[in-house]
């Protein structure tokens, strides 16, 4: 099982250094990234989050709101979209046949247009929630223009019985192999979620937007930046669960921090980290595996 780190198009939001920590002065625009990821395994590829899609890019005006895109400054870049990325790498949109979606805020759930044929699994108090668009900046968030495969998405409940260190899961995603999980973290939408991947290495926990800042996951001295705790505060649907489950992944690296790497969908630093090249670069084919590649599975054809 391969893992690729694709940033699906930066945010650029108003605030600079207050939004991200890194840029020089306050009056510039900030960078955020949209770190999605795309699993490779014997079968089929799943992709975890979508960022934003072609659609945003050739047309933002009618698929996003007039207030985030002024907020954020989409670096609307068509070469940056997953499928854009995906093809780069020698594959096909067809050959993702699942999503894992953590939220459906627009810049998670933009791509889902470019992935007609992939199933797409979220928690079902996640789409409850989005539907009922009950609040202004619901309406902003929540984007139905975005929802063209809706017939394709499966929906899940936090199921009791073996958790995940400690952690409720979500069992037997329909179609995708165990090493994949799917956990609640429940605050910043009312069916956030994470998602866990177990590496030979150890896990690799994907926590979405539960956090926004590296320094929101120090164990001894939690810090974020001004910018981006007034954000997640404007956009949480649930603060006593947001900051809950906060604690709860600090906990998680406090005792099992050589078990189990973290990491959000918007740092900078994280994905730089975790990718090993620049958010404005788009991913790059990882290394030859021997079992996958006398498989047949990596190509530059259709993988089914």
């Amino acid at each position: 099982m391969r893992i690729y780190h694709m940033n699906c198009i930066s945010s650029c939001p108003l605030g600079g250094r207050l939004m991200d920590g890194l840029s020089p002065g306050i009056l510039q625009r900030g960078h955020l990234t949209c770190h999605c990821l795309l699993i490779e395994t014997k079968d089929s590829l799943v992709l975890v989050d979508t960022g934003y899609g072609l659609k945003d890019v050739h047309d933002p005006h009618s698929r996003l709101s007039a207030f985030f895109l002024k907020q954020l400054r989409p670096d609307l870049r068509e070469e940056m979209t997953a499928r854009r990325q995906i093809e780069k790498l020698g594959f096909q949109a067809d050959d993702v046949q699942h999503i894992i979606l953590s939220h459906l805020d627009f810049d998670h759930a933009g791509g889902l247009d470019d992935f007609p044929r992939a199933k797409v699994h979220m928690m079902q108090s996640e789409i409850h929630g989005a539907k009922a668009q009950k609040t202004w900046l619901d309406r902003q968030r929540f984007r139905p223009q975005q929802w063209s495969t809706a017939a394709n998405w499966l929906s899940y409940h936090a199921e009791s019985g073996e958790s995940w260190f400690g952690f409720a899961k979500v069992h037997d995603l329909e179609g995708v192999p165990p090493e994949i999980l799917m956990l609640p973290l429940i605050g910043h939408t009312l069916g956030h979620a994470g998602v866990a991947i177990q590496r030979p290495e150890g896990w690799l926990l994907y926590a979405g937007d539960a956090y926004f800042y590296e320094g929101e996951m120090n164990v001894e001295k939690p810090h974020c930046t001004p910018g981006l705790s007034l954000y997640q505060t404007m956009m949480e649907k649930d603060r006593r669960s947001r900051l809950w489950n906060q604690n709860r992944l600090r906990e998680l690296l406090k005792f099992h921090s050589h078990e189990v790497d973290v990491f959000c969908a918007h740092d900078v630093s994280e994905f730089i980290r975790l990718a090993e090249r620049s958010p404005d670069v788009p991913a790059l084919r990882l290394p030859m595996d021997s079992d996958l590649y006398e498989s047949g599975l990596h190509r530059d054809q259709p993988m089914h």
